[in-house]
């Protein structure tokens, strides 16, 4: 791949395409400008593709046009079909695909570094280079086994309890010294083995990683393959001499961090916490033995409406249980028809809820729930000691009082919603077995002011909204 002078035309497209990213991440931080920074997103990556495709002999143009007609329509086909309940797996597959890229092409730069113009006279490869092949191999290697991981979790294919490896701690933390020092190693020998050596080992330690982290911090892992996709990407960019490629993955990986930090501060658990894993194992392993001796109120769809139609406000609080009966748009339906009775309605999300960072907003958006109606843990919370009803829907862990009270539990100190003070609560689940994903028993469930609806979410909903309009 010819490397061409950068000439101040080219530098201005890149600094345009980069301030047009800065834009699209800007607007992606609320539901009421997600879809125009979605279009600055898109117009930053098209003057990108463009410049580099105008400035660099990559291919011929029937090459590059069949390579874009390809991945163009294998996209547009999946947008097109993905269920939005499917959303967290494909953004997991997709950061797989990016680490893969970013694997072939480092590996494609250490067989002929000539044309990448990281070749010395002598025909060795530039020290500097080799670091950034290195780390970019080893970086993207890890989020594509990461996210094949999370991939098969998320979709369930594979069990979303943590899995704990034996001496598992040592493994990895050897696994990735010997990464880091065979990095450093390669600046003094480009032998084959050395870099072949680097990715086998970044290919499992990606895998060792992600086993032993449970359902209940996907959304942090979710973020945090997002920010090791873009670290990947920024130094493939360096290798490729590429200022957008740079620009973008630099812009990436620290939005990602920074979304991780906050995804943690959420569940009150620090990151080093959740790269070990377990969260909820022993509990979930010895929960549930006094549920069944508990006493419970169960519900109907019939005493919910009569309860919520009569109720000044009413707050709703989706989960991932919303998700799985794709219950959404009844929801939106059952609010519209309270707000027609005169009652004020109100959806709460939690920072963790779903499994990736903003699932329920981007639900709630597909079923045109306005965004004035929707509020965040801290902007909401204070309003439950006024509410005449809590309706959860498919939420377990983010409503667990537990958080707050038992400083046993696995969750404690995780910011929860106070539904507690509510007057009426009425929770959604499909059964009394379940415990959320961190394998906790919920308080909730046998509040003298709860009554359960044990049905499918979406059933529920729909029978609620009959009852509502007769």
């Amino acid at each position: 791949m010819e490397h061409v002078a950068v000439s101040p035309w080219v530098a201005l497209a890149y600094l345009v395409s980069g301030v047009l990213f800065i834009l699209a991440l800007r607007g992606l931080s609320s539901p009421a400008t997600s879809r125009a920074g979605n279009r600055y997103g898109m117009i930053g990556m098209t003057i990108a593709v463009a410049t580099t495709l105008l400035t660099h002999e990559i291919a011929s143009l029937p090459e590059i046009l069949v390579a874009l007609a390809i991945g163009g329509g294998i996209g547009f086909v999946i947008a097109r079909k993905i269920a939005m309940t499917d959303m967290p797996q494909l953004v997991a597959a997709f950061h797989s695909l990016v680490g893969l890229a970013a694997v072939l092409v480092g590996l494609a730069a250490y067989l002929n570094p000539g044309a990448f113009g990281i070749m010395l006279p002598d025909g060795q490869i530039n020290p500097v280079s080799r670091i950034e092949l290195g780390l970019g191999i080893a970086i993207g290697a890890i989020t594509f086994s990461g996210s094949v991981i999370a991939f098969l979790k998320l979709a369930g294919k594979m069990s979303g309890s943590p899995i704990l490896l034996p001496g598992r701690h040592v493994l990895n933390l050897g696994t990735l010294i010997a990464i880091v020092g065979l990095v450093a190693y390669f600046t003094q020998d480009q032998s084959a083995w050395v870099i072949a050596t680097i990715t086998v080992l970044s290919f499992i330690i990606g895998f060792l990683l992600i086993i032993p982290i449970g359902g209940a911090d996907m959304p942090v892992v979710v973020s945090m393959l997002n920010s090791y996709s873009g670290w990947a990407a920024a130094a493939m960019g360096f290798t490729l001499h590429n200022t957008a490629m740079i620009v973008t993955g630099a812009l990436v990986g620290s939005s990602g961090a920074i979304l991780s930090y906050i995804m943690c501060k959420a569940m009150n658990r620090g990151f080093l916490a959740v790269i070990a894993g377990g969260f909820g194992a022993e509990a979930a392993a010895g929960g549930g033995a006094a549920k069944e001796q508990r006493p419970w109120k169960r519900g109907s769809a019939e005493d919910a409406a009569y309860m919520m139609k009569e109720a000044e406000n009413v707050i709703i609080i989706p989960g991932y249980g919303m998700a799985v009966s794709q219950a959404q748009h009844a929801l939106r339906e059952m609010g519209d028809v309270l707000k027609k009775e005169g009652v004020n309605v109100k959806y709460a999300i939690h920072p963790v809820a779903g499994r990736m960072p903003g699932h329920m907003n981007v639900l709630l958006a597909e079923a045109n729930v306005p965004y004035d109606e929707v509020f965040e843990l801290e902007d909401i919370n204070s309003e439950f000691a006024q509410a005449d009803v809590a309706f959860i829907i498919g939420a377990n862990d983010v409503v667990n009082p537990a958080a707050k009270t038992d400083k046993s539990s696995p969750i404690y100190g995780m910011p929860v919603f106070d539904v507690d003070k509510a007057k009426t609560i009425f929770f959604v689940k499909r059964s009394m077995g379940g415990v959320g994903y961190a394998g906790v028993d919920n308080d909730v469930f046998y509040m003298d002011q709860t009554m359960m609806l044990l049905a499918d979410a979406k059933k529920m909903v729909e029978d609620i909204v009959k009852a509502l309009q007769h």
